[in-house]
């Protein structure tokens, strides 16, 4: 097993001004409710999305956390999301970690080759016959494409999931893997652990 990797200081220390920022706010907020004739409603809703861009941060970071114990690619994979979030390519990528997936998934294509972006990212280029299921990495290793993976049948946020978001979500309730997602639609990049959603920065996201 790899040794866990944590110290990415840049993002960290992003979290630390973007909190300190709202902490200042929300000492500003406390003073405007003092004054009768003041209305925080605009203040309130500024500071909602504040937190939500700070929760997109924080995300990355332990995405990063939760990936190096168990792969030395973690920054190859960040690499890949970023670059299909680019290009709207969507993409599902499963990290084995401690619980063998072999029974709990439906066997694709094996690849058996080292893990890389630009293998990955052409993978999931359309067209490809393999981009439609999902990557199973173990370790430093990109195993096999085109996967299929068990739904989850959960409603988040009062809406319905897409397909790539619900198999994220079920191999993670089934397992302790972790399953980065990119949606075609949106470009929008999350990652799935335990049964949760998680949403990551990316470039061209508004954090």
């Amino acid at each position: 097993m790899f040794q866990p990797t944590c110290d990415f200081s840049s993002l960290k220390q992003d979290i630390i001004k973007r909190l300190e920022t709202i902490s200042s706010e929300i000492d500003e907020g406390l003073r405007t409710l003092q004054n009768d004739n003041e209305c925080v409603l605009g203040k309130l809703e500024d500071l909602k999305e504040r937190f939500e861009q700070i929760e997109t941060v924080a995300a990355s970071f332990y995405l990063n956390c939760y990936l190096s114990p168990f792969t030395e690619k973690y920054l190859d994979l960040s690499t890949c999301v970023q670059n299909l979030s680019h290009q709207k390519h969507g993409g599902l990528i499963v990290i084995e970690r401690r619980i063998r997936l072999d029974s709990i998934i439906r066997q694709g294509t094996p690849v058996g080759a080292t893990l890389t972006s630009s293998l990955l990212e052409s993978i999931f280029y359309p067209g490809n016959p393999l981009h439609d299921g999902a990557v199973l990495v173990r370790g430093n290793e990109i195993v096999s494409a085109a996967n299929v993976l068990p739904l989850s049948e959960r409603i988040v946020l009062g809406k319905k999931l897409g397909t790539r978001h619900r198999a994220a979500l079920g191999i993670s309730e089934k397992s302790d893997a972790l399953a980065l997602v990119v949606s075609e639609e949106t470009g929008r990049v999350s990652f799935a652990m335990e049964g949760n959603l998680y949403r990551i920065a990316t470039a061209s996201s508004s954090v």
